[in-house]
């Protein structure tokens, strides 16, 4: 029976030391980080996400502002709102929720965004800083993730690690992270995806298994190695018409097959999820700091 990787708990002892630092921080006088959310559109998943976002802020002492734009938002109308939320010095940080409609092009939108607001970590320059492993903002998940590792004191060095999915988002930082010379870090990695060979051989062979493909269950026990840590990234509403709310959710790991085998595994939901919103927020507090320095 492998341990579960534990988000909520994880997270909820992150937010405690945030929200902790954050009453100092008052208590002496200053101001309160405040985090931005941009929302285009009425996506099911971007709203039920933003609205946890929210409520974490609240629940950590922080300000925090959601600016809900219809559908039909412009690209240009978008960009005018990055530019105003950069120059506005009562935000720390912000994020504009992905996806976001067609019409938009996301690139142009994460380039806008000032690289010192920018929490989730997107922006070229704090990739890019990332990569030099210099200061800047890593992304949420893959930062959660490596949060997740560090609190449950999962040994990485020496370990092989095998990533499936090579986002910006996910899979191609979070694959840097690991290799990094740090603790967690020092891992041997392999960053896998749709056009590699023999996948199923090469995930099997993995001490450290991150999945971040985007489908469903794609991950079963043949493609895992006995007493593997396996961190499920991914999320989707299954249609489920027993259930009230009439879907389930599921990760990328088909996890009953999987569990039996791994030493450790994250469930979906209550592992990574939460772990992302903690990060998010964990950048917002850097961001606040960065910015008394300045």
């Amino acid at each position: 029976m492998a341990q579960i990787l534990d988000g909520k708990k994880t997270s909820s002892d992150i937010l405690n030391d945030i929200t902790q630092e954050v009453a100092e921080i008052k208590a002496s006088g200053g101001k309160a980080p405040h985090l931005a959310a941009v929302l285009v559109g009425d996506d099911g998943a971007s709203v039920t996400y933003v609205n946890a976002k929210v409520k974490a802020c609240e629940k950590a002492g922080f300000d925090s502002t959601l600016i809900h734009l219809p559908e039909s938002t412009t690209e240009e109308e978008l960009l005018n709102k990055v530019i105003e939320l950069n120059n506005d010095d009562n935000i720390d940080g912000f994020i504009v929720q992905v996806p976001l409609p067609k019409h938009i092009d996301e690139q142009k939108v994460v380039d806008t965004i000032s690289p010192l607001k920018d929490v989730d970590g997107f922006h070229p320059m704090n990739l890019g800083n990332m990569l030099l492993d210099l200061p800047g903002f890593v992304p949420a998940t893959p930062k959660g993730i490596m949060l997740l590792l560090e609190r449950n004191n999962i040994e990485t060095e020496g370990k092989n690690c095998v990533v499936i999915g090579r986002s910006h988002t996910v899979g191609t930082p979070v694959s840097v992270l690991m290799s990094r010379n740090k603790k967690p870090g020092n891992s041997t990695v392999t960053l896998t995806h749709s056009r590699t060979k023999d996948l199923a051989k090469v995930a099997s062979q993995a001490d450290i298994l991150i999945v971040a493909i985007g489908r469903p269950e794609f991950v079963t026990a043949d493609m895992v190695k006995e007493g593997a840590v396996v961190v499920d990234v991914g999320i989707h509403r299954v249609e489920a018409p027993e259930r009230k709310s009439g879907f389930r959710l599921k990760g990328d790991v088909k996890f009953d097959e999987v569990e039996p085998k791994a030493s450790y595994i994250s469930p979906v939901p209550g592992g990574v999820g939460p772990m992302t919103i903690a990060s998010l927020l964990h950048n917002t507090l850097l961001a606040a700091k960065m910015k008394k320095k300045h």
